[in-house]
């Protein structure tokens, strides 16, 4: 049986650290406790050198199952279902099916965002960097500084590329992470400036605008991808309005001032001739938050404290059975293990409130007097189904996919036109990419439990599955007690034709 050390607490000394891993068995290859520093640095390097080939060699599978899915398998652009032009870059150059990133990614277990990268990547490595790739596959050069030269050359020909690497590559081992970026960047603008300006134009097709949860509880980042000169144009104006205010008296920190100034200016843009929009949040919260408890909320998908929560929706004036101006007010009735059974306007809850169970007027009968909208004949969900599937699902529910419900399509998991009813059983959240992979691509598999659990197989045989957010998985059933030991005193049991038949059950 294997030993192992229970890992200590964050305020025990490194040296008491050190004794404590001492004590756990180590392979027959490693250095006993005790041995010179430079063992533990060269086993150090041999498992930087191992992650550098591991690496590689994902890029190889990568390529590999990316060779099985060529895009003459998709929609062709003249029949339904056809990827439109415009929305995001695929990698592949042409060649590789649209929705590889998507199987990849399920494979992985990552985004989609982030298995396009490493399908890129490793098109970049074997086609235009093979000595880069080759000393990774060899260990020589490590992941991140061969991920930087493959960043800066993705988009430029295959001949400066090699000058590039050419140039680059004997003393990349020697330059930072950072520099090694820096250089090649550099190299790309020296020998073919033509070839980077055409890059820039290719990158301005691929800005987008995102959201990403703050380490801080409650806050999030908002990113922007702008060209570089309009990036330090904002930057300086948020930062003269800032300095205006402290110059003005304000104390509080001159960043925050920069972010209020920022939120101002993208929120109210009236003062810039631009036409005023209503935000449209979904706040989600439980009963025990806006009771005093301390389960977390959400707004938009981002997960918010019970505190914060509580101030947000006193500030909307929604705590009550007032809807925001322009906005809607709905509640959310969930069950013991978070899934939901029912959503209410303030006037349904009411009025069922005061009605009560039709088949017991007089008394506290415990029926369901509310639930999910019923199923309809038609192939549209009906409004109340959308209401309580985007309350459900909040996102698409693709795994790894955080698109969120205003920019998702309503699916039959079962299709309709193969008997699928048009229930909420049977409908979910998808984004339009995920929504069209389901519909037009080969292989792929979606089935769904009742308490709404989205199963997708791939076509390589990865099944991942997916809860609705509000959905805690259910405790395991209690393993039955131990059978009590017979006991030695006790006589043989009586003849069967002698037994009470009184407890058998019917027919007797």
């Amino acid at each position: 049986m294997t030993e192992t050390a229970a890992l200590p607490p964050p305020s025990v000394p490194l040296a008491t650290v050190v004794d404590l891993l001492s004590l756990t068995p180590r392979p027959a290859c490693a250095p006993a406790p005790g041995s010179p520093d430079d063992l533990l640095a060269a086993r150090l390097q041999r498992l930087q050198r191992r992650r550098a080939q591991a690496a590689a060699e994902e890029a190889e599978l990568i390529l590999a199952l990316a060779g099985q899915r060529p895009a003459a398998a998709d929609p062709a652009p003249e029949h339904p279902g056809a990827r439109r032009a415009g929305w995001t870059a695929q990698p592949g150059d042409g060649e590789v099916s649209e929705f590889c990133t998507a199987e990849l990614a399920a494979v992985l277990n990552v985004g989609r965002g982030t298995a396009a990268i490493r399908l890129t990547r490793a098109l970049t490595w074997v086609r235009k960097l093979p000595a880069t790739f080759a000393a990774l596959r060899a260990g020589e050069l490590d992941e991140r500084r061969a991920q930087q030269l493959a960043d800066a050359v993705k988009d430029v020909p295959a001949d400066v590329a090699a000058r590039v690497e050419e140039r680059l590559l004997g003393e990349a081992r020697d330059l930072s992470v950072t520099r090694v970026g820096t250089r090649a960047a550099e190299l790309v603008l020296q020998l073919d400036a033509a070839a980077a300006e055409e890059a820039r134009v290719e990158a301005a097709k691929t800005a987008d605008v995102h959201v990403y949860p703050s380490p801080a509880d409650g806050r999030a980042v908002l990113a922007v991808d702008l060209p570089a000169e309009e990036a330090a144009a904002a930057k300086d104006l948020f930062d003269q309005l800032a300095r205006m205010l402290k110059a003005d008296g304000d104390e509080r920190p001159i960043g925050l001032l920069r972010t209020l100034v920022a939120s101002a200016l993208i929120l109210h843009p009236a003062d810039n001739g631009l036409p005023l929009v209503t935000a449209n949040l979904r706040i989600t919260a439980a009963l025990d938050a806006l009771e005093g408890g301390n389960t977390p909320g959400e707004v938009n998908g981002l997960v918010i404290t019970a505190a914060h929560l509580r101030d947000l929706l006193t500030r909307l004036a929604a705590l009550g059975v007032t809807t925001p101006d322009g906005g809607s007010l709905a509640y959310a009735v969930t069950g013991p293990d978070g899934e939901l059974l029912a959503t209410l306007t303030p006037a349904e809850l009411e009025r069922l409130a005061k009605r009560g169970c039709p088949q017991h007027p007089a008394g506290d009968c415990g029926c369901a007097v509310a639930g999910p909208p019923p199923e309809t004949t038609n192939y549209r969900p009906t409004e109340r189904q959308r209401a309580f599937i985007g309350a459900r699902d909040r996102r698409c529910r693709f795994p790894n996919c955080g698109q969120r419900v205003g920019w998702a399509d309503l699916d039959h998991v079962v299709p309709h036109s193969q008997g699928g009813a048009t229930a909420c059983a049977n409908l979910c959240c998808l984004c339009r990419s995920h929504h069209r992979l389901k519909t037009h691509a080969p292989g792929w598999r979606f089935a769904m439990t009742p308490d709404g659990t989205l199963q997708v197989t791939t076509p390589s045989g990865v099944t991942r599955s997916t809860r609705p957010p509000g959905l805690r998985p259910r405790e395991p059933e209690p393993p039955p007690p131990p059978e009590s030991p017979p006991d030695p005193t006790a006589g043989p049991p009586p003849p069967a034709e002698s037994r009470s038949t009184d407890d058998d059950p019917p027919p007797f």
